[in-house]
């Protein structure tokens, strides 16, 4: 399984499973602290339960000896109470809570049809903390040892630290443990550090926020519009994301390669044209954080982490803070940074290179927490400076962001928000903090596999009596009665043919769900992603394998389906489209193979026909297989998440081009 999905952002955040319906295979008891041992088919479904009380907290383990498996957990009404699909490999961690006494019901699936040996055993089952300190302990149960990578937990009050717990290990290597003083790779939260730089030097009078960037860094290319620091800072540029880009050559990020700091100059000198308008759109891009790093070392002429260190960090005595100039440079007393290795255990991982600016900063809970208290008092830079950084951005549109400078900008149950996330290749981080409050919250973390959803679960423990009553009511999908009443392994899949079909979402026209159903297996595919396995929840209703998503079919009167409903961080709307998707012919497909090459990225691709289907290649990736959505149009996967291909005056295909979200529209051409 490709876990390399760091820089891959769409509207439809899945990751890929196979799931079956096996109807004959009875449910196994488990018992807390037995383990059980089994061997997956490619088909394979096993189902265990679990008989607990009411408000007990859960943790188990599906350790993955020779097979990448998918844990989903159902609670006694058969509603979908979590799915876990975290490392490829060794121990899969899973914990929920049960709300209700009751039999819960886990399964077990192999990933991608793969077959091999597991065992699952059930850790731990108590009540649910009731203090917000052993609700931490609870939450990070799964890096409490000595043989895993840690994290650390923060709650920050008025500057400083209220509460701090630190698990696991800082570096394997040398059983070294977190310490609260550790220091770590807070990944895409050092973007607030850098447009406070920016920021900073506007309010002394050194540049301004709509500067051309070429006023700058002249070298850049003028594609049509001028690109303003602003733009950079608010993702909005229309420049290639580097680290996308880079990927689509072949480039291992996850595997350590090596990128240059002046790559991300080169990436916008060789891009043809413009992704948007500058100002237009919202599409995350650490290629522009990285720019506004050189912008820094240009204006000041100095470099950027000695600039960082003496004009922001030295101030707010951040004496534990740095700017890792390079994924080699040597930080002291620093966690290193973990993915799972195939077979078990872990293996280290190498920081993303060239992340200067929009990443690679090291520091500790203590200094974010005097980092905190200056949005707090704005002693340095300013009140205004202050309300610069946690000003919404306005595309030229008139729509909102969500996005000012550095910073998201939101509510947490009614409660003001700013926060930021970052991921490098295996270092974890959250930043949140509530400006009503004075009060944060900080996450950190070297494990790939961290649960990134800690840091709100840990605002909700310590902060609830702040915000407002959670929204429980019932979602349209259906009824606890209804679905207690519901048995999916009684759902007759031909009934699904009346749902069989396309349909594209409201709110973006282009991004379209197709349902299918090959035999008893139901699936549904996203633009640009791979198909996954659904399964029924009532007559009408169906969930989603791995994330916590759903969708409702609407029926007519007539009892045509017409729409449906996607449940996923909200309610999106989708309505069916009644031509049917395009199937290319045995000659379409032997039209599209060869070889093909890109100019602008200096990248081969081959593209075969196996086995009926078409499959890019190249020699540093995994075969990827391509499924048609439309005529010349193929979904792909990470990194090449959509492939159009082009066509001449003769309606010969001429070449194609490729996008993967923050990326997109690279051509390639179709070599003689």
């Amino acid at each position: 399984m490709n876990r390399s999905v760091l820089f891959l952002c769409s509207l439809f955040l899945l990751t890929s499973a196979t799931f079956a319906q096996d109807a004959d295979e009875a449910a196994r008891p488990l018992t807390v602290g037995t383990a059980i041992s089994d061997a997956l088919e490619s088909t394979d479904v096993h189902r265990f339960t679990l008989n607990l009380p009411a408000n007990t907290f859960v943790y188990a383990e599906a350790n993955q000896e020779t097979v990448d498996v998918v844990v989903s957990v159902f609670d006694p009404a058969n509603a979908l109470v979590g799915r876990f699909d975290g490392p490829g490999s060794g121990p899969e961690p899973f914990q929920f809570e049960a709300e209700a006494a009751g039999d819960y019901r886990i399964e077990i699936a192999p990933f991608e049809e793969a077959t091999g040996n597991y065992t699952l055993e059930v850790k731990r089952a108590e009540p649910v903390a009731t203090t917000p300190e052993a609700r931490v302990d609870q939450l990070m149960v799964g890096y409490d040892n000595d043989y895993t990578p840690g994290g650390m937990v923060a709650v920050v009050q008025d500057g400083e630290l209220a509460f701090a717990q630190v698990y696991g290990m800082a570096n394997l290597r040398y059983d070294i443990p977190m310490t609260t003083d550790t220091r770590t790779n807070i990944g895409s939260t050092s973007k607030q550090f850098t447009a406070f730089a920016i920021a900073l030097l506007e309010a002394q009078g050194k540049l301004s926020l709509d500067d051309d960037i070429r006023t700058h860094i002249p070298e850049l290319p003028d594609l049509g519009a001028p690109v303003t620091l602003r733009h950079l800072l608010t993702h909005t540029s229309g420049y290639r994301e580097f680290l996308n880009t880079i990927a689509l050559t072949g480039r291992r990020l996850d595997r350590g390669d090596y990128i240059d700091r002046q790559e991300l100059i080169d990436i916008v000198q060789r891009q043809p044209t413009l992704q948007n308008i500058p100002g237009t759109e919202w599409n995350y891009n650490n290629t522009g954080y990285g720019l506004l790093a050189e912008v820094v070392t240009r204006v000041t002429d100095q470099p950027f982490p000695e600039w960082m260190h003496e004009n922001v960090f030295t101030p707010l005595d951040m004496n534990d803070t740095f700017v890792r100039a390079h994924a080699l440079q040597i930080i002291p007393n620093s966690s290193q940074g973990y993915v799972a290795e195939e077979g078990g255990g872990f293996r280290d991982a190498t920081d993303l290179g060239g992340a200067m600016g929009a990443g690679g900063i090291y520091t500790t809970l203590s200094d974010l927490a005097k980092w905190m208290q200056n949005y707090h008092t704005g002693t340095l830079g300013g009140k205004d400076v202050i309300e610069k950084m946690t000003t919404r951005y306005v595309l030229a549109t008139g729509d909102t962001t969500g996005y000012a400078l550095g910073l998201f900008i939101d509510e947490m149950r009614g409660l003001p928000r700013y926060q930021h996330g970052g991921a490098d290749v295996a270092h974890r981080s959250a930043f949140m903090y509530f400006p009503t409050l004075n009060a944060g919250v900080l996450t950190q973390s070297n494990n790939a596999s961290f649960n990134g959803n800690i840091a709100n679960e840990v605002a909700e423990a310590f902060f609830e009596e702040h915000m407002e009553p959670e929204d429980t009511e019932e979602p349209e999908a259906t009824t606890t009665a209804e679905a207690a009443a519901f048995d999916p392994a009684q759902y007759n899949p031909e009934d699904f043919d009346a749902f069989a079909g396309r349909y594209a979402l409201e709110e973006a026209p282009n991004f379209i769900l197709t349902f299918t159903r090959e035999g008893d297996e139901l699936f549904t595919q996203a633009t640009g992603q791979p198909k996954f396995p659904i399964t029924p929840t009532s007559d009408s209703t169906f969930a989603l394998s791995v994330v916590e998503a759903s969708m409702t079919f609407h029926r007519e009167a007539d009892g045509s389906v017409k729409a449906l409903t996607l449940h996923q961080n909200g309610d999106h709307r989708a309505n069916r489209l009644e031509e049917e998707a395009w199937v290319p012919s045995e000659e379409d497909r032997a039209a599209y193979t060869g070889r093909y090459f890109s100019e602008e990225l200096e990248t081969f691709y081959t593209i075969v026909v196996q086995d009926s289907n078409l499959v890019l290649q190249h020699r540093r990736m995994d075969d990827i297989t391509l499924e048609p959505t439309d005529k010349d149009k193929f979904n792909g996967g990470f990194p090449i998440a959509e492939v159009t291909f082009e066509r001449d005056d003769a309606d010969a295909i001429v070449g194609f081009s490729v996008a993967n979200g923050r990326t997109r529209g690279v051509k390639f051409e179709k070599q003689e």
